[in-house]
């Protein structure tokens, strides 16, 4: 390979921008300049999406070093920043920005190298993949084949898809035994206890011993006996405080039930983030990979894996548009290097979805139900279906709520799994799962959404939607009720809401009754929306109707009982087929006509019924158990949908219903389970006797009765994790953190700073990261704040050596920067207050949090009705707001301190933070009303004496 050829480089800061040229020069210019400048020359740039953005341009064209790192080392993790290149190549980390832009150049030959490194023993795949994408135009083309020693014009014209055809390499899952009967053998909690030691013994260092981690293992281990009654579960509620080390304490006794029963126990989190914390924790308890992937499987949702035939649908399409080769080419090699395919908080680095866009890489999914199942040509090799089939084997199978709320509530996704054991992490956030997994949306998205379920492309260029009649009519054979049945629901079906639906309500053009009622909903919406729209878009009340709606939902809720009749004989038809030739098909054949089947039940069957439900009970008073209302929904400006919506007042009883109930046990823990009333946070309250006695019996209003009563710190666990609604009463159990946190953090809430002046919150942000010399995490209750921020004190912070990232500005997710954050100890991060469940940041890369108001929640019809609920079962005007904005201080508090040695601060720079919220912290840690100077004096000496 010739020597690698000077390339200028590109590197976007707070400032401007630093233009390396090929002579060595460094130049400060201007983000318009840049963009001209790289337009003839593809300037090596580290995340080009994040580069143009940061200097306010829509596209910039470049040669991305992280694309080329995609390609020599797929599927391996690298902070999408020139540092993490460096530390991932083992180059100088650099320090400043000029040292950055100098590095560019030597990761590029590194990665040139290495590529050369491997041109000797490189597969056949991956030099057809290069060539592939050097077809395409890929500003690494050239450099890639000569390092590989390939000539860019083969003699012969390489075949379509060559280098592409990734399903040709992938081994076949093969069909495991089906499962025996799991057995009923308890865990004792000192079996729990001598595990969870082997498990501390077993890691990289030897863990300080930890009393109430071994009690927390204890406890979980009642979730684990025999269950002695239907319908009552055995349910434990443990509240572990940061640090008593709540993972392994719930995997020891799990772990131990799957190998004593022969059937996997199933833990759900809410983000992605535990997840992986959990999957690396269990690395303890199985040295060997191997054995590990082969007893521990984490399993998604289809949405986010890569489907084959999808895959290869765009492979095909790259004959037609070449340049597709170039994002396909880097999937390609991830997906033959990957260890399950999921694309979406796997192995595949989030930086990539952001390189190629990830609504692109999203329609490689199968999102909407569309699979063939085993008429599909790649079947055996389907990521899904080997996930499925490894879960069936597994001792631990790490899922999240909403999958397994799904699951359970439709009897099984994509097949009859129904897991008797679960442990619930994060468990604070089952109220909102579930919350979003019972609900019912009527609306223009979903219905259209519906359409192209059943309908396919129709015609439409570029999509691979397949159509119910692709799917189906095979299976349907001869059988001419059924094949009718199919003709009647696809004609019905082209009265749901069609493509361009929007432009239509708006223009009053619309078609079918779907559009009819939708445009009636709107014109309701409009007229009655209170308050400005600030960007979450419009909502009413239902009651009273507008004139004519009523006759509108009327019409629809009759069509979607016509659509009804046909999707059930072909359900039955299906059914019979199963039955009727049973000595005849093979497990492919009954696994396709069982999955079909059931995403007819899924997706079909169940929506319909639910949202003719909805439009049936116009003609009624509203139904105690549910909120409905009508909304529009926005996004930068414009109308994205617009519908009816349904759910729950309190969902965490259809929880305990589908999901609870049907289990023999469950383990629900987090670190802020209960609501801090001013009452003592002691351990292993049990009884009354630590706090006042909430009668539980007294929220009937929420739909509950029941005898017994809990502790008035435990109300809120009970309350939010549906634990009131069971037939039994969940054992309830605490361990308090062992941090110190009364030594170890303040509290400081400034009450000179104007919320509403941007000036004055951006100055006091900068004040404040200065002052902690980076470490620090802004949180914000919106997004357009944020951005304010974000502008106004970035210059200052990066003149000062204190890197400045921030959601929603640039083109990385949450999660990327999340990881750098952690990965930078000087560096600052802005996020929205949902970022702070995202965030475990141990050590000095976290030492101050910065919240800009008080968390209170969206003030919207569904919060009105639950709110009401709360007050008239007996709590004060305001008792849910002050739980749920408590529950957030806690959560976000909760984020400084992570071990033993670290310390931070947290301020609240709202003055209006209300006295009654101070019970979110932890007792005995110092809180101060200050000024901000006195808050800027104060963070620097506390974090000083660090």
């Amino acid at each position: 390979m010739p020597p690698f050829l000077p390339s200028p480089a590109l590197l976007a800061t707070a400032r401007g921008a630093l233009w390396l040229s090929n002579d060595g020069e460094i130049e400060r210019i201007i983000g318009p300049e840049a963009g001209l400048r790289a337009g003839g020359t593809f300037p090596l740039v580290c995340h080009a999406p994040a580069t143009a953005a940061r200097l306010g341009l829509d596209s910039l064209a470049a040669r991305d070093l992280l694309e080329l790192y995609a390609f020599v080392h797929p599927a391996t993790f690298c902070l999408p920043t020139v540092r993490g290149l460096c530390e991932a190549l083992d180059l100088a980390v650099p320090v400043t920005p000029e040292d950055e832009l100098a590095r560019l150049p030597e990761a590029a030959k590194a990665l040139l190298d290495a590529l050369e490194d491997m041109a000797a023993f490189a597969s056949p795949d991956l030099k057809d993949t290069a060539l592939a994408m050097a077809r395409g135009d890929w500003t690494w083309g050239k450099q890639v084949l000569a390092a590989l020693g390939l000539d860019p014009e083969p003699a012969r014209k390489p075949r379509l898809g060559a280098g592409l055809d990734i399903w040709k390499s992938l081994p076949a899952w093969e069909e495991p035994p089906p499962p025996t009967p799991p057995g009923s053998q308890p865990v004792e909690p000192r079996e729990a206890r001598l595990r969870l030691a082997q498990m501390i013994a077993a890691g990289p260092n030897m863990a300080e011993a930890r009393p109430t981690q071994s009690d927390y293992a204890s406890a979980a281990s009642e979730a684990f006996a025999p269950r002695e009654e239907e319908d009552k579960p055995k349910v434990v509620l443990v509240e572990a405080g940061t640090g008593v080390g709540k993972t392994l304490g719930y995997v020891a006794p799990a772990s131990l039930w799957a190998e004593k029963n022969g059937a996997p126990v199933w833990i759900a989190t809410y983000t992605r983030n535990l997840q992986r914390q959990i999957d690396s924790e269990l690395d303890r308890l199985h040295r060997d990979s191997a054995e590990k992937r082969r007893r521990v499987v984490i399993r998604k949702g289809r949405e986010n894996y890569l489907c084959l035939l999808n895959f290869q649908e765009a492979v095909l399409r790259t004959g037609l548009v070449p340049e597709n080769a170039v994002g396909l080419g880097l999937l390609a090699r991830w997906a033959l290097a990957s260890r399950d395919g999921d694309m979406i908080g796997g192995d595949l680095p989030s930086w990539l979805l952001d390189l190629l866009g990830r609504s692109r890489i999203s329609r490689l999914a199968d999102r909407r139900g569309e699979c063939i199942y085993s008429a599909c040509e790649h079947y055996k090799k389907c990521f899904v279906e080997r996930t499925i089939r490894r879960a069936r084997q597994a001792d631990i199978v790490i899922a999240n709520h909403a999958l397994v709320m799904v699951q359970a509530a439709m009897g099984g996704l994509d097949d009859a799994t129904r897991p008797l054991r679960y442990v619930f992490d994060e468990g604070h956030h089952l109220f909102d799962a579930a919350d979003g997994a019972f609900g019912a949306h009527l609306s223009g998205v979903e219905g259209s959404d519906l359409r192209r379920w059943i309908l396919g492309a129709e015609g439409r260029r570029g999509s691979r939607a397949r159509g119910l009649e692709r799917r189906i009519q095979d299976l349907l054979g001869e059988d001419e009720e059924a094949q009718n049945a199919l003709r009647r629901l696809l004609d019905l079906a082209r009265r749901l809401p069609a493509p361009n639906w929007q432009t239509r309500l708006a223009d009053g053009t619309v078609l079918g009754p779907a559009e009819e009622f939708l445009a009636l909903v709107r014109i309701q919406v409009r007229a009655r929306a209170a308050g400005e729209d600030q960007g979450f878009g419009m909502e009413c009340d239902i009651r009273p109707l507008n004139p004519g709606l009523l006759e509108a939902a009327d019409a629809l809720a009759k069509l979607f009982e016509d659509m009804l009749i046909p999707v059930r004989k072909l359900r039955a038809a299906l059914r019979a087929k199963l039955e009727a030739k049973a000595d005849e098909l093979d497990s492919g054949q009954r696994g396709r006509i069982e999955g079909v089947a059931r995403s007819l039940t899924n997706r079909c069957e169940l929506t319909l019924e639910a949202w003719r439900s909805m439009l049936r009970g116009l003609h009624n008073d509203a139904d105690p158990a549910f909120v409905d209302w009508f909304a529009i929904e926005r996004s930068q400006n414009r109308e994205t949908d617009v519908g009816m919506y349904r759910h729950y007042l309190d969902p965490t009883e259809p929880f305990v219903n589908s999901v609870l109930k049907p289990a023999h046990g469950a383990v629900i823990t987090s670190a802020t389970l209960r609501d801090s009333l001013g009452v003592p946070a002691a351990a292993n309250d049990d009884s009354a006797e630590r706090g006042l006695p909430v009668t539980l019996g007294s929220m009937s209003a929420m739909g509950v009765a029941r005898s017994h009563e809990a502790p008035a710190d435990w109300f809120a666990a009970e309350a939010r994790t549906g634990a009131r609604h069971l037939l039994a009463p969940a054992m309830r159990a605490a361990m308090a953190s062992p941090f110190d946190y009364a030594s170890a953090t303040r509290v400081l809430i400034v009450k000179d700073v104007k919320r509403d002046d941007a000036e004055q919150v951006a100055s006091a942000y900068r004040e404040l990261f200065l002052a902690a010399g980076g470490g620090a995490l802004g949180l914000f209750t919106a997004i357009g704040r944020l951005r304010a921020v974000h502008q106004r004190i970035a210059p200052a912070l990066e003149e000062a050596g204190l890197p400045l990232y921030a959601q929603h500005v640039g083109g990385m997710d949450a999660a990327t920067l999340v990881d750098i954050f952690r990965a930078e100890e000087h560096s600052c991060l802005l996020g929205t207050d949902a970022v702070r469940d995202g965030v475990d940041v141990p050590g000095r890369s976290l030492r101050l949090i910065v919240f800009d108001r008080v968390p209170w929640p969206r003030p919207d019809i569904l919060h009105r009705a639950r709110k009401a609920a709360w007050k008239a079962a007996g709590a004060g005007a305001n008792a849910y707001d002050d739980l749920l904005a408590r529950l957030r201080l806690k959560q976000a508090y909760g984020r400084l301190i992570r071990r033993a040695d670290d310390r931070g601060v947290f301020v609240m720079l709202d003055s209006r933070l209300p006295s009654r919220l101070l019970t979110a912290f932890p007792s005995g840690v110092p809180i101060d009303r200050v000024g901000l100077a006195e808050a800027v004096a104060a963070v620097r000496a506390f974090l000083d004496d660090a």
